[in-house]
């Protein structure tokens, strides 16, 4: 997968990256990928495509595959797509491992319009700030955003995809998250892919983790130098 590096997706991107909406913070990525691949993303996307053609050969029944929300896994275009899919999250996110992730963690959307609805709505807080924003108001947010992805990606030629997090090993699955939402956009002739995520913290619920981070390490520290007070931890723990 190679990183396409577009001015205006990078200007939206660096906007996203920190936006203050009052009691929560929201966080953005916006990138887009060409879907060739070389090095490691070649070597991981062999071993991916033997292992689901494996599965899909000895381990589930026609009926099964034949449901993959990413079309039949028998068919090389559907393991494609979902190797792509895998192989963007892990640009994204090199933080995290999802080569384990298979087609049933993710979802097809059943239309473009269902997205755009959903995005508007989250983003609306995000769009007052943008007009605010000295350098970056001078278009709407909703349509800077839509042209842009237009732009780089061809939206009416595109399948789009969404990952369903599970709440604890990914980026979506931190405690203070209000909401999440995350699409890929998907051009088989461009062979392009245009992902999106964004999430909302909680300020105040952010806070009381990091307080309570903070705690646990007292404790473990008071616990090696041997001088905690073993009657107050028992209270705290309960």
């Amino acid at each position: 997968m190679k990183f396409l590096d577009l001015s205006p997706l990078a200007r939206l991107n660096s906007f996203l990256d920190h936006v203050d909406v009052g009691e929560y913070i929201v966080y953005g990525d916006l990138e887009a990928y060409s879907c060739k691949l070389a090095g490691l993303d070649k070597k991981l996307s062999r071993s991916l495509d033997q292992e689901v053609q494996q599965v899909a050969q000895t381990g589930s029944s026609p009926l099964e595959l034949s449901k993959s929300p990413l079309g039949p896994l028998t068919e090389a275009s559907s393991r494609k797509t979902l190797i792509y899919l895998i192989l963007t999250l892990n640009h994204i996110y090199p933080d995290y491992d999802f080569s384990q992730l298979r087609a049933h963690h993710f979802k097809k959307e059943a239309g473009l319009s269902r997205v755009e609805e959903l995005v508007d709505t989250h983003m609306l807080e995000v769009s007052k700030v943008w007009e605010n924003t000295p350098g970056f108001g001078e278009t709407s947010f909703l349509d800077t955003l839509w042209s842009s992805i237009d732009e780089a990606i061809d939206l009416k030629e595109c399948d789009v995809y969404s990952y369903n997090s599970d709440g604890e090993t990914d980026p979506f699955g931190e405690k203070a998250t209000v909401w999440s939402f995350n699409f890929f956009f998907y051009n088989k002739k461009l062979k392009r892919i245009l992902y999106i995520g964004v999430k909302a913290v909680s300020k105040a619920a952010a806070s009381d983790a990091k307080d309570e981070e903070e705690d646990s390490k007292y404790i473990y520290n008071s616990d090696d130098e041997g001088e905690v007070d073993y009657g107050m931890a028992g209270e705290m723990d309960v």
